[in-house]
């Protein structure tokens, strides 16, 4: 495959993605723009692997499919396209191997038949894999110094993930997945093996509410990170950031006992975001 087909061929994922994100994108400048559709599709596609109904052991070895796709990218020989996308992408940014290896260790949790989590530490080391990394491919692709931009990965990485934990919990409850830590669990008295047990009891909703005080206090600490950039090289981050935050206020506001009941932004929102923080 050509290099323009295989950009092509990613800007095509992330179009039919329905991504809120696209047309602010889209505002980048080309070789910027092809470079984070690129980066999306590579998320894109190993997410949909640990996501995809299937075996274990064939999701691990599509996974570990990638990670020799990765080191074939490096040495300058891949063969897919997404990965061929990247090349341009890898040279003129410095996007890093061990970044997307991250990425896709991250997911290899996700890809388990059952997923727990220990600790609060394991949790946090999960959020940098799938979230925080994503960020510092990103930081380079828009150019920020790297001191400026890592704090913006760390902290909007651990808030968007954590986000996207307290939306699905009852989603991932349904694939038998549960990313609150054991340890929280513990402290609060709830022991079942169960998830629908555990999301249901009666002090669950007070682990809800804490993590989400941890989420917001991470959203401070992004716009806090995002203060110090230049806001019109950050515009996707500072765009996530609007989004995911007010996600965060309408979970808080409907609560932790009607976990079924599903959030998200309208359309109506989404377009203000785009008009206030992309066009304007």
């Amino acid at each position: 495959m050509q290099t323009r087909q295989a950009v092509d061929y990613v800007h095509n994922i992330v179009r039919e993605s329905g991504t809120s994100f696209y047309w602010a994108m889209r505002l980048l400048p080309q070789k910027k723009r092809d470079a984070i559709f690129a980066v999306y599709a590579f998320c894109r596609e190993v997410d949909d692997i640990a996501d995809a109904p299937g075996e274990e052991l064939n999701k691990l070895r599509l996974l570990a499919d990638w990670r020799l796709e990765i080191d074939r990218l490096f040495c300058g020989c891949p063969k897919l396209p997404v990965s061929i996308a990247l090349v341009g992408p890898v040279k003129k940014f410095r996007l890093r191997k061990e970044t997307f290896l991250a990425v896709i260790e991250g997911m290899e949790l996700d890809a388990r038949p059952s997923v727990r989590i220990p600790t609060i530490t394991a949790l946090e080391e999960y959020c940098d894999r799938v979230a925080c990394a994503v960020g510092r491919l990103s930081n380079q692709i828009f150019g920020v110094d790297e001191n400026l931009g890592e704090p913006v990965a760390v902290a909007l990485g651990y808030a968007l993930q954590l986000t996207n934990i307290l939306r699905d919990l009852h989603e991932d409850a349904e694939e038998n997945r549960l990313y609150i830590p054991d340890e929280m669990l513990s402290a609060r008295g709830i022991k079942s093996p169960d998830v629908k047990c555990i999301i249901s009891h009666p002090n669950f909703p007070e682990i809800c509410g804490e993590l989400a005080t941890i989420t917001r206090k991470n959203f401070q600490d992004a716009e806090l990170a995002l203060s110090r950039c230049n806001r019109k090289q950050m515009v996707p981050a500072i765009m996530m950031m609007q989004n995911y935050s007010r996600i965060l206020d309408k979970l808080i506001k409907r609560g932790w006992r009607r976990l079924g009941e599903p959030v998200s932004l309208s359309r109506a929102q989404k377009m203000w975001l785009i008009m206030r923080y992309a066009l304007f």
